[in-house]
C-alpha cells in the first residue's frame, strides 16, 4: 500500500506545476499580441479621444493657370461665390459696355454671373453658387427708394448664402455705385428693404441673425 500509495502522491505532484506553467504560456502570448500591436502603432484607451474634423483640403484659391485673360473688350468684376461655407470673391468677365450703361443693366449683367454655375477650374478649387438660375432682376417702382432693384422672388424666400452672395456683389460692384447699402424689393406688394455686406455676412454667410450682418430696415 505504501507503494501505491507513493506512486498516487508522485502523480499528484507532478500534476502540480502545469497549471502555472499554463498560466504563463498563456501570459506569454497575451504579452506577444500587445507587442505586436503596439509595433503596428497601435494603442489602445478607455477614454474616448476626439481628434478633431478632417482637415479642410478646399484651397478656395484659384492656381495662376486657371485665371482667364481677359479679353480686350471686357471688365473684370468681382462676383461673391461659395466655398467652405463662406463667401469669397472671384473675378469674372463683363461686357465693357454693360459695366458703363445704366445701373439695372450693370445689375443685370453681375446677377447673369453670379448664378451661372462655376466652371470646372472654380468647382475644383471648391466654389459654387447657392443664386438659383431662373432669377430675374428688375427696376424700381414708383416710391421705391432711390437705387432700388426688384428681384423676381422676394429676397427673403432666397437661400441666406444665395441673398448674401447677391448683396455682396452689388454692394462691391465699382460699376454700381451705392451708399454702402444694396436696396432689394421683390415682385409682391411689400416694400423693400436695405442690406449691408459686412465682414460677417462674408464669414457667414447661412446666419441671417448675425447682428448687422444684413438687413437694413
Amino acid at each position: 500500500m505504501r507503494r501505491g500509495e507513493g506512486t498516487y502522491g508522485r502523480g499528484r505532484r507532478r500534476s502540480g506545476p502545469r497549471g502555472p506553467r499554463r498560466t504563463a504560456v498563456s501570459l506569454a502570448a497575451v504579452l506577444a499580441v500587445a507587442a505586436l500591436v503596439s509595433g503596428c502603432g497601435i494603442r489602445t484607451t478607455s477614454v474616448p479621444v476626439d481628434a478633431g474634423g478632417a482637415p479642410s483640403r478646399v484651397p478656395c484659391r484659384l492656381a495662376a493657370s486657371d485665371v482667364a485673360t481677359r479679353s480686350p473688350d471686357s471688365v473684370s468684376a468681382p462676383v461673391y461665390l461659395v466655398c467652405a461655407s463662406q463667401l469669397v470673391a472671384v473675378d469674372r468677365e463683363v461686357a465693357a459696355g454693360a459695366a458703363g450703361s445704366d445701373r439695372l443693366e450693370v445689375a443685370r449683367a453681375l446677377l447673369e454671373e453670379v448664378q451661372q454655375a462655376p466652371p470646372e477650374s472654380e468647382r475644383r478649387a471648391g466654389f459654387s453658387t447657392a443664386v438659383p438660375a431662373g432669377l430675374v432682376v428688375g427696376p424700381a417702382r414708383d416710391g421705391d427708394p432711390a437705387g432700388t432693384l426688384r428681384l423676381s422672388s422676394q429676397p427673403e424666400d432666397l437661400s441666406a448664402e444665395a441673398l448674401a452672395q447677391l448683396v455682396c456683389t452689388y454692394a462691391e460692384a465699382g460699376a454700381l455705385p451705392t451708399d454702402g447699402s444694396v436696396v432689394l424689393g421683390g415682385p409682391g406688394t411689400y416694400p423693400p428693404r436695405g442690406y449691408l455686406c459686412t465682414s460677417q455676412t462674408k464669414a457667414r454667410p447661412q446666419d441671417l441673425t448675425t447682428p448687422d450682418a444684413l438687413g437694413l430696415n
